[in-house]
């Protein structure tokens, strides 16, 4: 960028921050990978490892967040799904970034379609084919802004409104090419395009390998969600943050088979399966959708917003050569400027340091009966303010209503349903296995939608809690009548604030501060994630 926000990215030394790495005269290298242990990469991958455009990687964080969306009154604007950073702000092992996942999915991709050249040699499965999957799995997450997701589907709608469906694999075919370009990297339009096609995880029409659907199936399955994309984020995700996973990902990979051009699995793997996306719906549950992280997420977008016009933020997606420059450090950035234009941003961003964090206000579990009548267009600021108390005096710009799914990663489908499966009697022909069939205690619903409200302005927590329920009920007035039958509005108890809530708020501070200055005293304190929510109501 010509205003000289970012200063031009340096390439990190090869592999340095990952692990040790061992070179070899064939120009192939062995790392040690936390996950997958001992990873062969090739000379080809090696290539594009050793780029500016991949090493930018390493200053992207991994952990993801919820499928949400957000309305803000201020902008008016329906933000789409978020995916970012936020959790390590409240998960300290949430560290990891986006340049060990990439490698970690091309291992993942290059070991399932090598085994599948090995044991099924009928499917004719070609050198070419092999090297474009692993650069799939390689290139996929090229396209990430800062903090991931809430760049591209939360900061850039409303800083771009006019942008149209602009996402990060558009982003990511537009980085693909500046890295084989800018590098002078040997490889035809052909294969550029099949690797583009493999992170899209569907064919182009004019493509030659669109009777190839398996293929398509490794980095990012569009039939059913099972790829080596989710292999490697829910084990690495979990480990990191001093989670067990529950499910084996090396079974699911050894227990596979093209059949009629599909990946299926053994049928014992079902129950594996389950427990993959159970596992993927307990970190989102746990982790991803955590109101601390949500509350900063929204404060790193309004931090962002705040400094666009200055810094042309938003602009960077039009150029590869200024998105290159663009990562997480975009923060550290604006604390560091003495810009007066930069002052509201520095100001949020103060209050994140300072944990002086937007505040979580309530949440309601929306019953599946009225998911389709409690939307973003009905709950919305303006109309929680309609319903405060006459001396409350709530500002419409405090208000900010959040609405998130989470679910088995096909919306309201079980994916299951979409797997195909085969017996050791004969691996030639798929079935699908009803859920009954596996176990009466799995779920019968399989997406969950919960309305969050979160607040700029602490001193409202409780006039806007109000507001909020009575709005609810004015709503879905008594019962409400679904096809499901009567539906009651009923609210956690848990997060219901007391009469006296500030009498309440300031005891606790008083306590904290006999906690902090016991330790003189000898007194073993002990400290969690958790504890840096403070009234976050957690």
């Amino acid at each position: 960028m010509d205003n000289g926000i970012i200063t031009p990215y340096e390439a990190s030394p090869i592999l340095g921050n990952i692990t040790s790495t061992k070179s070899f005269q064939d120009g192939h290298k062995v790392i040690n990978d936390p996950i997958h242990g001992h990873i062969r990469l090739d000379e080809t991958t090696v290539g594009f490892i050793d780029t500016v455009q991949f090493q930018r990687l390493r200053d992207l964080k991994q952990v993801l967040d919820p499928a949400e969306k957000v309305y803000c009154q201020r902008t008016n604007t329906v933000v789409g799904i978020l995916q970012l950073g936020s959790a390590y702000f409240v998960f300290p092992g949430g560290s990891h970034n986006r340049f060990e996942h990439s490698i970690g999915v091309s291992h993942l991709a290059g070991t399932l379609i090598e085994r599948f050249k090995k044991e099924q040699p009928e499917l004719n499965i070609t050198e070419e084919e092999i090297q474009c999957v692993k650069l799939a799995g390689l290139c996929h997450d090229l396209g990430h802004g800062p903090y991931s997701h809430i760049f591209d589907n939360e900061f850039m709608p409303k800083a771009r409104t006019g942008l149209g469906g602009w996402s990060h694999e558009q982003a990511s075919e537009m980085m693909l090419e500046y890295l084989i370009d800018d590098n002078n990297i040997d490889i035809d339009s052909q294969q550029t395009n099949l690797i583009k096609d493999l992170i899209a995880g569907t064919p182009r029409s004019s493509s030659q390998y669109d009777d190839r659907g398996f293929l398509y199936d490794i980095v990012a399955n569009k039939k059913n969600s099972v790829d080596v994309d989710k292999f490697d984020y829910i084990e690495r995700d979990a480990q990191n943050l001093g989670l067990r996973s529950s499910y084996d990902a090396k079974r699911l990979l050894l227990y596979s088979r093209v059949v009629d051009n599909e990946i299926c699995y053994h049928h014992k793997e079902v129950y594996n399966l389950y427990e993959m996306f159970h596992t993927r719906y307990s970190l989102f549950k746990r982790i991803y959708t955590h109101r601390v992280g949500k509350a900063i997420e929204l404060m790193i977008t309004d931090a962002l917003l705040a400094a666009d016009q200055h810094l042309g933020i938003s602009k960077a997606v039009d150029n590869p050569e200024d998105y290159l420059n663009l990562t997480d450090d975009i923060l550290r950035v604006i604390e560091r400027s003495k810009s007066p234009e930069l002052a509201d941003s520095r100001a949020i961003m103060k209050r994140l340091r300072t944990r002086q964090l937007y505040k979580f206000v309530d949440e309601f579990l929306v019953p599946p009966s009225l998911v389709d009548k409690l939307t973003l267009d009905v709950i919305t600021a303006q109309e929680i303010v309609s319903h405060q108390s006459d001396n409350d005096n709530l500002n419409i710009n405090d208000v900010i209503v959040s609405r998130g799914k989470i679910n088995y990663a096909m919306q309201d489908q079980n994916p299951v349903d979409s797997i195909r499966f085969f017996s050791k009697f004969n691996d030639d022909e798929s079935f699908t296995i009803p859920k009954h069939h596996v176990s009466y205690m799995i779920p019968t619903q399989f997406q969950e939608v919960v309305i969050r409200i979160f607040t700029r302005n602490p001193t409202q927590v409780q006039s806007i809690q109000k507001a909020f329920r009575k709005t609810l009920h004015s709503i879905c007035p008594g019962d409400c009548s679904s096809i499901d039958g009567d539906t009651k509005i009923e609210m956690n108890n848990a997060l219901t604030l007391p009469n006296d809530f500030d009498h309440v708020m300031q005891s606790n501070k008083r306590r904290r501060s006999v906690l902090s200055s016991s330790q003189e005293d000898g007194v073993v304190k002990t400290w969690s994630a958790d504890s840096c929510c403070l009234d976050s109501f957690t």
